[in-house]
Parts: structure tokens; C-alpha cells; sequence
């Protein structure tokens, strides 16, 4: 199970570093998808700092259990709300959202199942 949990974090901290990557590049299409829904940009940044922190949580609960549980729950708000901001703006683009939520989640499920 340890196995599993350390091969989802490294993929979901790859991903969440490379979106926030995009965010502070301010990647054309991050901020055309950002104003169609509404997020003013000066909130990139801070958005992709969120997605930092998440990533290196959950790499730091390799070795620290409950920062990785943070994490990973911290993560799954995030994308929650990012799903919640696109269906408010009747958006229905937000496909990558729910793979990132899945992978957070993934990680949460996986992190409590090999404590």
C-alpha cells in the first residue's frame, strides 16, 4: 500500500507543480479559462502557490504523516472550489480539476490506509 501511496504523490506533486508552473508563466490559455470564469488575475500567483504548497505536503508526508494528510485535504478543497467556481460560471471545462481532485483524494485514502 506504501507503494501505491509513495507512486500517487509523486504523480499528483509532478502535476500540481507543473499547473502552477502554467500559473506563474501566465500561460495564455490559464488566463483565457481564468477570466471566462470570473477569477480576477492577480489571484494566479497566489493560486499557483496554493498548488506549490500542496505538492511539497504531500512529498513532505512521506516522512511526516499528518503534513501529508494536510495536504492532501487542503488539495482536495482547492480543487473542489475550483470545480464550484466553473459550475457557478456555468463552465464545464474543468475536466483536469477532477483528475487533480481524484488524485488528491487518492493520496488522502492511501496516506490513512498505510499509516
Amino acid at each position: 500500500m506504501f507503494v501505491a501511496y509513495i507512486i500517487v504523490i509523486i504523480i499528483a506533486a509532478a502535476a500540481n507543480i507543473f499547473s502552477a508552473t502554467l500559473d506563474f508563466i501566465r500561460f495564455k490559455q490559464i488566463l483565457v479559462n481564468m477570466a471566462k470564469v470570473g477569477v480576477p488575475e492577480s489571484w494566479i500567483t497566489m493560486l499557483g502557490t496554493l498548488k506549490v504548497a500542496g505538492a511539497v505536503g504531500l512529498l513532505v508526508g512521506i516522512g511526516v504523516p499528518s503534513i501529508g494528510v494536510a495536504a492532501a485535504i487542503g488539495l482536495i478543497l482547492f480543487f473542489i472550489a475550483a470545480i464550484t467556481t466553473h459550475l457557478r460560471a456555468r463552465d464545464y471545462s474543468f475536466g483536469l480539476a477532477v483528475v487533480f481532485l481524484l488524485l488528491a483524494g487518492t493520496a488522502l485514502v492511501l496516506r490513512l490506509a498505510s499509516a
